[in-house]
């Protein structure tokens, strides 16, 4: 479980396919206090890497490897990253922690698409358009993860939904390169999925 805050930018430093190819190894560079503060990183923890939550293999001094399977590969941006991508990083909640963001569980629903980044006063607002699938899920003013971070959704017009970033945000994320036309993941708040479940139930 995650808040979608994001505390490290990382680095792909290597792609290796793995399982006949359907699979792959990543091998992410980041900062050495993201794997040691507040507690060390253990061998089969979780991180969210882009809002996608992997489990740690293999642990150095100054980066870290996962697995992903060939599903993941398929449902999320992970099959576009190369050395070189930069991605946003979290590592797992701990009971006690702040819960600044919201309840992010690192799993994707689906890939979105930027639509625009229009600057708004001392913000910009990004337009995305989500898959058809999961746009009924995204309401004004519920939450929303992007890559990992933890948005507030300000407008909804069919599949394109709005949301504002400050440039602290920009700074400390991967929203700092983010263009027109990129992929980025996508997890809505998991109360709309229960919601959404129970409706079926009540037809």
């Amino acid at each position: 479980m995650f808040t979608g805050i994001v505390t490290a930018l990382g680095t792909v430093r290597e792609v290796q396919p793995i399982g006949g190819g359907h699979d792959l190894r990543l091998v992410i560079g980041t900062a050495p206090a993201f794997l040691t503060e507040p507690v060390p990183a253990a061998l089969g923890a979780s991180i969210a890497c882009s809002g996608v939550c992997l489990t740690v293999v293999h642990l150095a001094a100054d980066a870290f490897s996962v697995d992903c399977s060939a599903e993941t590969v398929a449902k999320t941006t992970v099959g576009r990253w190369k050395p070189g991508t930069r991605i946003n990083l979290e590592r797992a909640l701990r009971m006690g922690d702040e819960l600044g963001g919201h309840l992010v569980a690192g799993h994707v629903d689906g890939v979105a698409e930027v639509v625009s980044a229009t600057p708004e006063n001392a913000s910009v607002r990004w337009r995305f358009r989500a898959p058809a699938a999961v746009a009924p899920y995204i309401a004004p003013k519920g939450s929303v993860a992007i890559d990992g971070v933890s948005l507030t959704v300000n407008e909804v017009d069919g599949e394109v939904f709005g949301v504002n970033i400050i440039p602290h945000t920009a700074s400390v994320t991967t929203f700092g390169t983010l263009q027109p036309g990129d992929k980025v993941n996508i997890e809505v708040d998991m109360m709309a999925r229960y919601v959404a479940r129970l409706r079926e139930y009540q037809r």
